[in-house]
This record gives C-alpha cells, sequence and structure tokens, in this order.
C-alpha cells in the first residue's frame, strides 16, 4: 500500500493543531473487503468528553490530468465515507486536498463545486511545505 506524497505532512499538520493520531492507515474491514483510509484521528474536547473522530483520505493531485485524480479521489471518498457510515459512524470522513488545488481547481472549476456541493464532501485544505491546515470545509 503506498503512501501519497504529502502523507507526513498532512500528519503533522494534525499534530500541530492537537490531534491524536490513533491509525496510520486506518483499517476498516467491510464484508470480504479490508480498506485503508489514510489516517484516523481523535481529538480530546476536555477532560472528560467525549472526543471528536474523524479519518483523513489524503490527496496530492500530482498526476497529469486535475480532472482525472478529482473523479479518482471522489469516488474513494464516497465508498469509505458509505463504509464508515455503517461500521463507525461516529466518525467523520474528509477528503485532503493542498491549497493550491483547492484554490486553481475546487474553488473555480463548476464541475468541482457541484459534485462537492451534492455530495456533501467534508474537505480538509492543507499547506504541504508549512505542514499546516488552512481551512476545513463541512
Amino acid at each position: 500500500m503506498a503512501r501519497d506524497a504529502f502523507h507526513n505532512a498532512v500528519k503533522v499538520a494534525l499534530q500541530k493543531e492537537g490531534w491524536i493520531i490513533t491509525a496510520d492507515p486506518l483499517q476498516i474491514k467491510f464484508g470480504k473487503l479490508d480498506l485503508y483510509i489514510d489516517l484516523g484521528a481523535e481529538q480530546v474536547i476536555g477532560a472528560e468528553q467525549n472526543g471528536q473522530k474523524i479519518a483523513i483520505e489524503i490527496k496530492s493531485f500530482l498526476g497529469q490530468s486535475a480532472v482525472t485524480e478529482f473523479h479518482r479521489a471522489i469516488g474513494q471518498f464516497i465508498s469509505y465515507r458509505d463504509v464508515l457510515r455503517v461500521v463507525e459512524p461516529e466518525r467523520v470522513l474528509y477528503l485532503a486536498v493542498p491549497q493550491l488545488i483547492y484554490d486553481d481547481f475546487f474553488k473555480v472549476q463548476e464541475l468541482a463545486q457541484l459534485v462537492v456541493q451534492t455530495n456533501q464532501i467534508k474537505i480538509m485544505v492543507y499547506n504541504p511545505v508549512l505542514e499546516t491546515i488552512v481551512q476545513w470545509i463541512n
């Protein structure tokens, strides 16, 4: 299983914001399949409260076609999200997207805007150089 080019940058960015990485990767069993989401993380909200649980599917969009990369990422995201709703409904899935791709593709392409809105894709925008999270989009 190959890791995304920006896997470690996203992991560090999450840790900088106080997330505890609980799985790297997060293995999900569904039927006869073993699925692997890039990261599982939790954030404690107070000493005795239940924290928030998330899963992050990291994408770099380093291929030759942003549209092809987008199609692949969205299909994978929807599959993982649907499985998580069954096996770990408390965990929220985010698609991690580099800031440059978010600004130059997701924000300006009508196709991306339509698909993200229609499918309620949650996005975490990250800066791979600074290893920071720029924005959470719900």
